[in-house]
């Protein structure tokens, strides 16, 4: 398709591919991406967002642009995140179903296909789960299933094991997340918010095309963090009963300190039992303000209300959208 060829207003399916550093997969990732496109049979387009990549990700995106205009480009002026990467896009997109799939070839094209089936026969949202996680290191594997443990025992939401971005939404589905002004954005967690209808499709995550993951221990903290604080206020509620069972043990621990002295008299207090109550109590005292400081935080980033991103360039995408206000 050349650039002068006419454009669908509205495509039936949109997709949603966030980039950062993947100049290396560019040129495979249309490959075949163009190609399960095509046999699906129904309009479409390829929205690329590229979260201030350091390599030339954007040149090599708008060389496939200008070769054919299905494929466009949304460029921040910065790294933003993955998470406010897929904001953009999705707010970029006007196709009647959106999938979002990773650059790195790791989300297999070729289930787009069975996606489309399963959103025809009724379905608002098609959740692609991956099989196993083998190509993990075991600290990985260890780390997500407790953070899927604890979410599960925290949280009003449920999240899918095995779920991640890749996924089709229908597009009522795209609009209600498009609506939600949020700023610390926890996606995962906003998929399960919505509801609507969902089925789910097994699959094997492949080894990367190119290049290495952008996700390291630090970031998915952090990640695990925002989405905890973002669905459900049990971190401070916990911390409540710590204070009333710390209150409740030093109540007793006194009141047993004045029967041992009218019975046994005055002792003398001993100075490493007192450092260590110290510094436990100390220590209590730091975790809750740190708690509390992590909610606070969220509440002065929603209070400040700057743009959720910023765009630096567009390459046929609507312009209208620019700062995700």
């Amino acid at each position: 398709m050349s650039e002068s060829n006419p454009v669908p207003a509205r495509p039936v399916l949109s997709l949603v591919v966030p980039m950062f550093n993947e100049s290396a997969n560019v040129d495979g990732l249309f490959a075949r991406l163009t190609g399960v496109l095509d046999r699906i049979g129904e309009s479409w387009e390829v929205v690329c967002v590229d979260d201030g990549s350091g390599d030339d990700t954007v040149a090599r995106v708008v060389e496939h642009h200008r070769r054919d205009s299905r494929i466009r480009l949304v460029e921040l002026s910065r790294n933003f995140g993955k998470e406010l990467a897929l904001t953009a896009g999705l707010q970029h997109t006007c196709g009647q179903a959106v999938v979002m799939i990773d650059a790195d070839l790791q989300h297999p094209p070729e289930l787009i296909g069975e996606m489309v089936e399963k959103w025809r026969q009724g379905f608002e949202m098609v959740i692609a789960v991956r099989r196993g996680r083998e190509n993990e290191s075991a600290l990985k594997r260890v780390s997500a299933r407790a953070f899927y443990d604890l979410f599960a025992r925290v949280s009003e939401v449920r999240l899918p094991q095995g779920a991640g971005d890749f996924r089709l939404l229908d597009r009522k589905v795209v609009d209600v997340l498009n609506a939600m002004p949020e700023h610390t954005r926890f996606m995962k967690g906003l998929y399960a918010w919505v509801g609507f209808r969902q089925t789910s499709i097994p699959y094997d995550v492949a080894d990367r095309a190119a290049g290495v993951t952008k996700f390291n221990l630090f970031r998915l903290y952090r990640l695990a963090i925002d989405g905890i604080t973002a669905f459900t206020s049990v971190p401070l509620k916990v911390w409540t009963f710590v204070g009333m069972m710390v209150a409740a043990f030093a109540l007793l621990y006194g009141l047993l300190f004045v029967v041992k002295t009218l019975i046994l008299g005055i002792d003398v207090p001993g100075y490493p039992s007192l450092i260590v109550a110290t510094m436990f109590f100390s220590g209590v005292q730091l975790i809750s303000l740190g708690v509390i400081g992590e909610y606070l935080g969220r509440v002065f980033t929603e209070v400040k209300s700057r743009p959720l991103y910023v765009v630096r360039n567009a390459y046929g995408c609507r312009r209208e959208t620019i700062g995700g206000e």
